[in-house]
């Protein structure tokens, strides 16, 4: 089978390596569609990585033994190697699993790994259907596309009552603004690409600020009569974001943070904690009982096919990254038939 690999700085491309069998209760799945992510980092410094890709949907083409799912299923694919068997797996937060499979050691190579190549190695429990309805490219879209702003966005309980903060309009950002429009909320963003703000003016944000922009707070607080917006989501994982976040956010607010960084941001417990009485989330992806609550956003907002702004093959992958490291898009969907 083909697999997309990064070889070296700004460098990526295809090879072929043997396809993955099935191993008890891990079943082969046929990607037909998988959507770039933060892999473009490691393009962009030239890191190798040959197992990238956590986002995908294909079909079911091999299994070893009957369970629940069959030869012919559309199936989501999702992401992580959890052991199914913890009590996170068993309350449905497997995302959160301490105890994830050492792939190469389970399975004795890495062949079957990422959803970048024609075919991954998954435990059937991982691979929701898909309804009739949906296509592999918006099927996609549950995993980081709408499955990481929905996870965040139940944590904080966000409704048709609130103003949102969303800082960090990329992909998963423009998908934040996806499930907030199908909540009634609305949606204040901050952006620095013009590409990306323009695209979430189209999707139904009220306002989109540069965050180079002076005053960014006391624009906030005259948008939401001198009080701050109740919620704030950080899909940056910027520390001047995360911070506007805290500040633009009005007393008994709520945040989430979902952009990943190794940054350190300063919180200052009196001021920002106890005085403002905010409730700070870390958020991942959703619980698994969540996912038919995802995949009917996915089903029903019309704002779905803007936040797939690109399909190309998977031999195109390193257009694909070249796209992402520009800004000049939303999620990119590759093929790897073609």
């Amino acid at each position: 089978m083909k697999k997309a690999v990064i070889l070296g700085e700004r460098r990526a491309g295809l090879i072929e390596v043997p396809a993955p069998q099935p191993l008890k209760d891990w079943v082969v799945v046929k990607v037909e569609a998988s959507a770039l992510c933060t892999e473009y980092k490691s393009y962009l410094v030239g890191r190798e990585l040959q197992l990238g890709g956590h986002e995908g949907a294909g079909e079911v083409v091999a299994v070893a033994q009957p369970g629940s799912v069959k030869i012919g299923d559309r199936v989501v694919i999702l992401p992580q190697l959890p052991c199914g068997k913890c009590a996170l797996c068993r309350a449905g937060d497997y995302v959160y699993c301490e105890n994830n499979y050492d792939f190469e050691k389970f399975i004795g190579n890495e062949n079957g790994l990422g959803t970048f190549s024609q075919f991954v190695l998954k435990p059937e429990w991982l691979l929701p259907s898909i309804p009739d309805n949906v296509s592999y490219e918006h099927a996609t879209m549950a995993i980081d596309g709408i499955g990481a702003s929905f996870g965040a966005f139940q944590a904080i309980d966000i409704n048709a009552f609130d103003i949102l903060l969303v800082t960090g309009l990329g992909p998963v950002g423009l998908g934040a603004v996806v499930n907030a429009r199908f909540r009634g909320t609305r949606v204040i963003g901050v952006e620095p690409v013009p590409w990306r703000r323009e695209r979430a003016l189209q999707m139904g944000a009220d306002v989109v600020f540069d965050p180079s922009e002076p005053d960014l707070v006391d624009k906030i607080l005259e948008l939401t009569e001198g009080k701050g917006v109740t919620c704030s989501l950080d899909c940056s994982g910027k520390v001047q974001s995360q911070r506007l976040c805290i500040d633009a956010t009005r007393r008994r607010g709520r945040i989430a943070f979902v952009g990943e960084t190794n940054d350190e941001l300063a919180i200052r417990i009196s001021p920002d904690m106890i005085r403002k009485g905010l409730t700070l989330v870390g958020s991942w992806l959703y619980n698994m009982a969540d996912y038919p609550k995802v995949m009917q956003v996915i089903q029903e907002s019309p704002l779905i096919d803007l936040l797939i702004s690109h399909v190309m093959p998977m031999s195109q992958i390193q257009e694909g990254f070249e796209l992402l490291a520009s800004g000049q898009c939303a999620k990119v969907v590759i093929n790897p038939w073609g």
